[in-house]
């Protein structure tokens, strides 16, 4: 039976982060990672390029029944600081829109820098590792795998969520956070795309292909951003966005042309241009097919229609309510929502109030960031924080 300070379950974005820190504090630290190859995630993110962090991070781009729990992780280790680890191993990176920050080459590289940090620390990688039956024995743990137990001071849980099943993904982390007494916010898939019931599918997915600026507005929340017709419903980054506040059963409002009244550049184009059909003249604001859908059974030269034919059509463009049916799933959906309740966790440590020596970091908790590089800085400020202290 082999005994290690630390035993770290999963080898993704904070659970490599962690190891690497603890290791450098002189704990010995074993990681079991399901998966042949460690940091998958990492390595198909961004497309390939890891949008790595996000230069505005703040507690309001994340979702978790605690907005402020995330604060002391962030505070510890923030955006500027995985750039600084980045440049430090060579990688390089760029801005892009929103304050993301993606790597100017392979997204491996970041796989790679975590790799080697985690040899030159002494941190022990077994790839290809189930995890079995993990018991409490006095004040350490025993964890059962293939070669046999492993007993460790500290357990750190960075297995993930659901999403993304056919990279491994379960909820081991949420069994063994009910094994230990804590309790678990319901989940449910987000920044995921949406799926239409058929009697509107019929009508949209012949669109599918096209994608448009919008915005995408469920409940309070509402963001502004491309939008992708599909043949299952609705995607892009609006959509994705939105996924994580939509609730089943609601509506979500689509405005399909942002920053422009409708209704009010519709009677300019007729006191200016009359003569010109409707269906040409939006088509200069919406793409053709997209049009045609709008205007469902109106059509005629723009000074033959009166207001309140104007009117309905800028609200089919401004106002346009669909109702999905369901997300995608798991299958599709980049992250979970929900996760280990932070009530049960300390902010600075991540560390269980209840079960002294169980941590669990990144995507498992009830931490959830928008798109676009916070929920790896929530995976790398979270595995710093326990590397800090198991």
């Amino acid at each position: 039976m082999k005994h290690f300070d630390v035993v770290i379950i999963g080898a993704g974005a904070a659970g490599m982060m962690c190891a690497v820190e603890a290791g450098r504090r002189g704990r010995p630290v074993l990681v079991v990672e399901h998966n042949r190859k460690p940091g998958e995630k990492i390595r198909i993110s961004g497309g390939g390029r890891c949008n790595f962090t996000n230069l505005n991070t703040g507690r309001e781009h994340f979702l978790s029944a605690n907005p402020r729990f995330m604060l002391s992780a962030l505070a510890g280790f923030g955006p500027r600081d995985m750039v600084a680890r980045l440049e430090g191993a060579g990688i390089g990176w760029c801005p892009k829109k929103q304050g993301q920050l993606f790597c100017t080459g392979s997204a491996q590289q970041v796989v790679d820098m975590f790799v080697a940090d985690m040899g030159q620390a002494g941190v022990v990688l077994r790839l290809g590792e189930d995890v079995g039956e993990i018991r409490r024995e006095g004040q350490r743990f025993s964890v059962r795998l293939k070669g046999g137990d492993v007993i460790c001071r500290s357990l750190v849980v960075a297995c993930g969520g659901k999403s993304i099943p056919r990279m491994g993904a379960s909820g081991l982390g949420y069994r063994i956070a009910a094994q230990f007494g804590l309790d678990v916010v319901p989940t449910r898939p987000a920044l995921v795309p949406l799926v239409f019931e058929p009697g509107l599918l019929a009508r949209t997915a012949p669109l599918s292909g096209i994608g448009l600026e919008v915005r995408a507005e469920a409940g309070r929340q509402a963001f502004t951003d491309h939008m992708l017709l599909t043949h299952r419903g609705l995607s892009g980054p609006a959509i994705l966005q939105i996924s994580s506040y939509w609730q089943p059963g609601a509506d979500i409002r689509l405005d399909l042309a942002p920053g422009h009244d409708s209704f009010e550049l519709l009677k300019r184009a007729r006191r200016e241009n009359g003569r010109q059909e409707i269906g040409v003249f939006l088509s200069g604001i919406l793409p053709r097919r997209v049009v045609q859908l709008v205007l469902d059974d109106v059509a005629g030269r723009l000074a033959d229609l009166g207001n309140g034919v104007l009117l309905q059509v800028a609200r089919r463009i401004g106002d346009w309510h669909v109702r999905p049916v369901a997300s995608e799933g798991y299958r599709t959906a980049e992250v979970t929502l929900g996760g280990v309740d932070t009530r049960a966790l300390d902010g600075k440590t991540l560390q269980s109030r209840s079960v002294p020596g169980l941590y669990f970091i990144g995507e498992v908790v009830d931490v959830t960031g928008w798109l676009g590089g916070y929920n790896f800085q929530w995976a790398w400020s979270s595995g710093f924080a326990a590397g800090q202290s198991v």
